[in-house]
């Protein structure tokens, strides 16, 4: 049996419901539903870590952050080998095309990290393979490709590019533009790696109507849901411009807006699944579909991530592998990005080398390696979140709050409940934080371990006032300068980072 090609599409910041295969009576993905109906979804995938840079980390050396103690939007550290790596050290052409959100000291953003080659577009609109392709075609006045951030970062925007110009649109270009131009004498992966639907929520026209706002239903709104959040869902309500109150209005219109981000990424990979399936690709390729974590979207009247509830930590992966003939199968394993490297590893016939944290997701789906738990961790000390989630259970302690939750997700797959202090889920609430402890303790991180319990902290708190710790988020060039309108201010963002969120 030879090796298999390898294609690895990757969206930023997409929630596990955003799929009509999966039941959203609403939204339209004809290309994604045909992965669910030709391969395996994992209904209860998870994040490794509910923000861009740790998740990312976690997914490309299979290691939990734990282990690496990369557990936010911080430096990468050095010195681990990622699946591209492994792969082109072993006969592959690996192709990386899109947002990678690298972090390295010296390479930063440029670094290759085991891909061969790369067409590189990160958000926030700096330079880069993608900006320099809007010069060439007149668009260098578009000075915020991606959308507009800092005070309208969830204010839902049509696009200032068109369709055959979006950064959508133009992943799949680049990533056509390699499998025409490969070395067809070696197998390959081909990472697509998409910055949608991460906010900004722009769309070009006229995918930006394709949803509309009357149409949404309003965001789950447990009676106590404001128990079911951390310091986290404060902070990031307050420096994205969210925590003064709610307009219903908005939020319908925030979710349509985010719904036609990914039916456009779903139109885009349906064109390349198209050229795959033309070119006789499909049938020695094992395609994994995956985000590196979710948004809350107005649940519990929050946006963004940083949270282990549902909304902002559950993602879709599936999985299609062209040596099952089953399709449309339904894997309850709780699983997480750290399982995506081993089963690259699997479908490239290559033997691990190392201890991984996650496992080959084929194998999972067939039964060959039994899993209770997984875990996952954001932040650390005094401002870090952990939890642990079974088939049923999800358990989660948070430093900065000093305080614990249990879920049952069976009685309340809604996640609206925290049973953690009802006695009559005392046992369950018990093992969950044991077993979590036990695996921590097991890696050698004890840092946030003080005997048998959490090591304690006194709760964070925000700093007063509306305005405090509001984000900025511009390229330097699309701050004006116009003769007779100058304006002198400077924004000082070094109490935000000093949290490093």
């Amino acid at each position: 049996m030879s090796r298999k090609n390898i294609l690895f599409l990757f969206t930023d910041q997409q929630r596990y419901d955003t799929i009509e295969a999966h039941g959203n009576p609403i939204i339209k993905t004809p290309a994604l539903n045909r992965l669910v109906e030709s391969g395996v979804t994992f209904t209860r995938a998870y994040t490794s870590c509910p923000v861009c840079v740790p998740a990312r980390y976690a997914l490309m050396t299979g290691q939990l952050p734990h282990r690496t103690d990369c557990t936010a939007n911080e430096r990468m550290p050095d010195g681990r080998r990622s699946f591209m790596e492994i792969l082109s050290q072993n006969g592959y052409q690996t192709h990386g095309v899109g947002k990678m959100h690298f972090t390295f000291a010296d390479q930063g953003a440029e670094a290759l990290w085991g891909f061969e080659s790369r067409d590189i577009s990160e958000e926030g609109g700096g330079e880069d393979d993608f900006k320099r392709f809007l010069n060439q075609n007149g668009y260098e006045h578009v000075h915020d490709p991606q959308g507009i951030r800092s005070e309208m970062y969830y204010i839902p925007q049509p696009s200032q590019l068109p369709a055959h110009l979006h950064n959508t649109t133009w992943v799949v270009d680049r990533s056509i533009d390699f499998l025409e131009r490969r070395d067809q004498d070696r197998p390959f992966l081909l990472m697509s790696s998409f910055i949608k639907p991460h906010p900004p929520f722009e769309t070009p026209t006229p995918w930006n109507k394709l949803y509309r706002g009357p149409e949404m239903p309003l965001p789950k709104r447990p009676m106590n849901g404001e128990e079911l959040l951390t310091y986290w869902n404060r902070f990031q309500n307050r420096y994205k411009y969210r925590d003064q109150g709610v307009d219903d209005h908005l939020m319908r219109t925030m979710k349509a807006a985010y719904y036609c981000t990914i039916s456009f990424i779903d139109y885009q990979i349906g064109r390349l699944l198209a050229y795959m399936e033309e070119h006789g690709l499909l049938k020695d390729t094992l395609i994994v579909f995956s985000s590196d974590h979710a948004e809350l979207l107005g649940d519990y009247n929050s946006v963004g991530k940083r949270s282990f509830l549902d909304s902002a930590a559950r993602i879709p992966l599936l999985v299609v592998d062209p040596d099952r003939t089953k399709g449309n199968e339904r894997c309850n394993v709780p699983v997480s990005l750290v399982d995506v490297l081993p089963t690259f590893l699997q479908a490239a016939q290559i033997e691990p080398q190392e201890d991984y944290s996650g496992r080959s997701l084929l194998d999972i789906a067939e039964g060959k390696e039994q899993r209770e738990l997984t875990i996952a961790q954001y932040n650390r000390n005094e401002f870090g979140v952990y939890m642990a989630v079974t088939e049923r259970y999800k358990y989660i302690y948070s430093a900065p709050d000093n305080k614990e939750w249990l879920f049952d997700l069976q009685v309340d797959p809604e996640e609206t409940h925290n049973y953690f202090n009802n006695p009559m889920y005392k046992d369950q609430a018990d093992l969950m934080k044991r077993q979590l402890l036990e695996l921590l303790r097991k890696d050698g991180c004890t840092s946030m371990i003080d005997g048998d319990d959490w090591k304690r902290y006194e709760p964070q708190q925000l700093p007063p006032g509306p305005d405090s710790l509001l984000l900025f988020q511009d390229p330097p060039a699309s701050i004006p300068h116009i003769p007779g309108y100058e304006r002198s201010f400077e924004i000082n963002q070094s109490a935000l980072f000093r949290t490093k969120f």
